[in-house]
C-alpha cells in the first residue's frame, strides 16, 4: 500500500515570538501540494525565521523522517518520535499511535524549545508538522482537512 509523507519544520528564535514576525510565522502553511516523489521518499519543507518563513522544499529518504510507520493487518500505525530529550515541553504522556485505514491521512503537530547548554544563546524553537497518508492520494491531499488531527503542542514560553 502507498504511504505518502510530508514533513514540515518551522524554526525560529525569540525574535519571532511576537509582532509582525510572529504573524508571518503563524500564517505559514501546514500543508503543501505534493510534487512527484519516489515511493520511498518524503516531501520535506523547511521554513526559517532568517528567510522570512519562505518554504524551501526537498526530498529525503522516508527513513530519515522522525516518525514510526508500521503496516499491519491492512492498517498503518503512525507515531512521531520525540528525539530531543533536552527540549521543552516535557512529554510524560504522549497520545497513542494513530492507525490509518486505506484512504485516510493524519496531521500531527509537535513543538519544541531549545536553549544552549551554557545558556549563552537565545532560545530557539521548532514546530514539526507531519502529514501522512495511507493509500493512493492526489497532489492536493494535504491541502484538505485530515481524517485525524493530533495536536501535541505544549507550552514553550
Amino acid at each position: 500500500m502507498e504511504i505518502t509523507v510530508q514533513w514540515i519544520r518551522t524554526s525560529w528564535t525569540k525574535r519571532s515570538r511576537g509582532g509582525e514576525a510572529a504573524s508571518r510565522r503563524n500564517a505559514a502553511p501546514i500543508g503543501f501540494a505534493l510534487p512527484h516523489v519516489e515511493v520511498a521518499s518524503a516531501h520535506v519543507i523547511r521554513m526559517h525565521e532568517r528567510d522570512g518563513f519562505e518554504p524551501y522544499d526537498t526530498h529525503e529518504d522516508r527513513g530519515k523522517v522522525d516518525v514510526q510507520l508500521r503496516e499491519a493487518d491492512g492498517r498503518l500505525r503512525v507515531l512521531p518520535r520525540v528525539e530531543p530529550l533536552f527540549a521543552l515541553p516535557p512529554r510524560p504522556r504522549r497520545p497513542p499511535a494513530v492507525r490509518l485505514t486505506p484512504g485516510q491521512w493524519v496531521r500531527w503537530r509537535l513543538n519544541y524549545r531549545f536553549s544552549s547548554m551554557a545558556g549563552m544563546q537565545d532560545w530557539s524553537y521548532w514546530l514539526d508538522t507531519f502529514n501522512i497518508a495511507y493509500g493512493p492520494v492526489n497532489a492536493d491531499v494535504f491541502l484538505s482537512t485530515p481524517t485525524v488531527f493530533v495536536d501535541e503542542q505544549g507550552p514553550v514560553r
